[in-house]
């Protein structure tokens, strides 16, 4: 599996041009276009960078890569990311490691985006992957209650799990917020439950990547697969 991802990762550096502004993922997959794209750029490659997590950014700057912010630039040329799920209209769902915040962010930024990953997160109809979203800690039942609201109006319900990390303690994204899993198994309209969770004031993102990615390039052991936005 982590050939495949490099596999992708691979391909979608051939769509990297000298002198481009690069957003650069977060995640397995991610982390191996990383890697080769400092590969490349040792060779002479000039590219600058922005990661979309304090991981991203160590990565990067130990391949060498060139880093900026979106402060320091207006536009960049392509996003290269992974995703959680894929479906067929390439909307995605995102944020399983915990850095949907900035990766939105940083597509939305972007002129392209491109996602990377194995064939086994296409899926026909998103939510088998826990939704993340990602919350501020004041006010959690407040935000909980509206999110249950935002779930039953777009034809959803499913479990709300407050993250935990490794030490057993909440997790804490880089902005210092929390994320609640919630367990939909299948997304019904996807589009209207992202804009009903957009106006939620205890929310502060979600992980459903509407409209955002134009190519899906999709590793199997048949080779790779390279899906457009209809």
């Amino acid at each position: 599996m982590d050939e495949l991802k490099r596999q992708a990762a691979a391909r979608a550096l051939e769509e990297v041009r000298d002198g481009m502004k690069l957003g650069l993922g977060t995640g397995s997959t991610a982390k191996h276009f990383v890697e080769l794209l400092g590969i490349r750029v040792r060779s002479g490659l000039s590219v600058i960078g922005v990661p979309t997590s304090e991981a991203t950014r160590a990565d990067a700057e130990r391949a060498g890569i060139a880093l900026t912010t979106l402060d320091e630039v207006d536009r960049l040329d392509l996003t290269v990311d992974g995703a959680d799920e894929i479906d067929p209209a390439l909307n995605l769902i995102k944020g399983g490691g915990g850095a949907l915040l900035r990766e939105k962010i940083v597509a939305s930024a972007s002129d392209r985006m491109i996602v990377i990953a194995d064939d086994t997160k296409w899926v026909e109809v998103l939510g088998r992957f826990p939704l993340p979203v990602e919350i501020i800690p004041f006010g959690v039942a407040a935000t909980r209650r509206a999110m249950s609201e935002a779930f039953a109006k777009s034809g959803n319900s499913g479990q709300m799990v407050l993250r935990k990390g490794k030490d057993g303690h909440v997790f804490v994204t880089d902005g210092g917020h929390w994320i609640v899993d919630v367990h939909l198994g299948r997304i019904t309209d996807a589009p209207r439950l992202a804009g009903l969770l957009n106006v939620i004031p205890g929310v502060v993102e979600h992980g459903l990547f509407i409209g955002l990615a134009g190519m899906a390039m999709l590793a199997s052991p048949q080779g790779i697969r390279v899906v457009e936005r209809p």
